[in-house]
């Protein structure tokens, strides 16, 4: 069934479970993760990035994707990520995403506020949820710290004067693999969630450890965002499955399961299936 953040994410807040994004730029990684959510009875966030937008267009994955979102027999949300142009993330809604992020991060915390205020009213009014990010989480591309934490108190602020209904934290976390031991800054982040009322996101979460997931989950995070580990998953298995003559299609069944066991160990650690029980 499909839904927005409001649908699976506040329950998520109250029960105190994870719910993972895991972005999804082909049928294998939709089918994977989808059937992972639904043996899990899991409810589950997918979608792509603007970033990834030149494995499939916004076009593409909309067809694709909304058909199994509204098919499938648990809640799913069909999410924009890290949509870094306004242009991008008004198409993303008109072609039917329930949900869009507005990253803004990196610009004057003033004109973040602003642009981010602009999308909530356009989005809320066609019934679409809108996560912000606040801080910046930065990249594994080099070993440089590329993360500036969140400051609570300018969180809370940001949250009221936008609307937003969903808010991405930095807490030492960071997009790709991880070089070294990430350090979370879990006190940053319980202070973070006694002062915001909106669910909370983990961006960078792959590579992270499962008691690193369970305390930020712990300490306030509602909403663990998923795409390295899978990705990985699915290119080994392709490698692993190939031999001489072998063909697209005889490696596309071992890419899926190879999504599905990956995104069904994320779900258990995330604890979501608690949401069907």
């Amino acid at each position: 069934m499909l839904v927005n953040l409001n649908g699976v994410l506040p329950q998520a807040k109250k029960n105190g479970y994870g719910v993972g994004l895991f972005n999804t730029v082909n049928l294998e990684m939709a089918q994977g993760v989808i059937r992972a959510a639904e043996e899990s009875r899991s409810p589950i966030i997918i979608g792509s990035a603007e970033i990834l937008l030149g494995c499939s267009s916004l076009a593409e994955l909309a067809g694709m994707l909304l058909p199994m979102a509204k098919s499938a027999t648990v809640p799913v949300v069909l999410h924009y990520d890290h949509g870094l142009t306004e242009e991008k993330v008004k198409e993303a809604i008109s072609l039917g995403f329930s949900s869009v992020m507005y990253d803004c991060s990196t610009k004057d915390y003033e004109e973040n506020v602003r642009a981010v205020r602009d999308i909530v009213e356009y989005a809320h009014a066609r019934g679409v949820t809108v996560e912000g990010e606040l801080g910046h989480v930065g990249s594994n591309a080099d070993d440089q710290d590329g993360s500036i934490y969140t400051d609570p108190d300018q969180a809370r602020d940001f949250v009221e004067r936008t609307g937003v209904d969903a808010l991405a934290v930095a807490i030492g976390t960071a997009h790709g693999d991880y070089k070294s031991t990430p350090k979370l800054a879990l006190d940053i982040l319980g202070d973070i969630a006694a002062k915001v009322s909106v669910p909370l996101v983990l961006h960078g979460g792959s590579g992270l450890s499962d008691d690193d997931f369970r305390n930020c989950i712990k300490s306030g995070i509602s909403k663990i965002n998923i795409f390295t580990d899978l990705n990985k998953a699915a290119a080994k298995a392709a490698y692993d499955g190939y031999k001489a003559g072998c063909g697209y299609t005889d490696v596309m069944p071992q890419m899926t399961e190879a999504v599905k066991k990956a995104a069904l160990e994320k779900m258990a650690v995330f604890d979501s299936g608690k949401w069907g029980r």
